[in-house]
């Protein structure tokens, strides 16, 4: 009679110790998950913040090279000569031909 109380114990603690690796490993399974699914939402909102980024950056960069054409037109730099240096276009005289 004592060995099967023994018995018992053993099968009851051999059970237990089973479901607790279960319950163990489902957690462990769970929480795995839910970092998956942070991360997963982390780098999405950090794609969509370098998307948003890069947009601005493209449309700063093609409105500076609108400025950048607009400083470099003949008629605003011709102007800027005429009117604050006071150049004037060279006569026949003022011309040398390099051969």
């Amino acid at each position: 009679m004592r060995n099967n109380g023994h018995r018992e114990k053993n099968r009851n603690s051999r059970t237990l110790l089973i479901w607790g690796t279960f319950i163990c490993l489902f957690i462990a399974s769970m929480l795995f998950y839910t970092w998956c699914r942070v991360q997963c939402v982390r780098i999405g909102y950090e794609i969509t913040r370098e998307t948003e980024r890069h947009q601005y950056l493209m449309a700063m960069q093609n409105s500076l090279k609108v400025e950048l054409a607009r400083l470099k037109s003949p008629d605003r730099i011709s102007g800027i000569a005429r009117t604050r240096l006071g150049l004037i276009p060279p006569t026949p005289e003022q011309m040398i031909v390099i051969p």
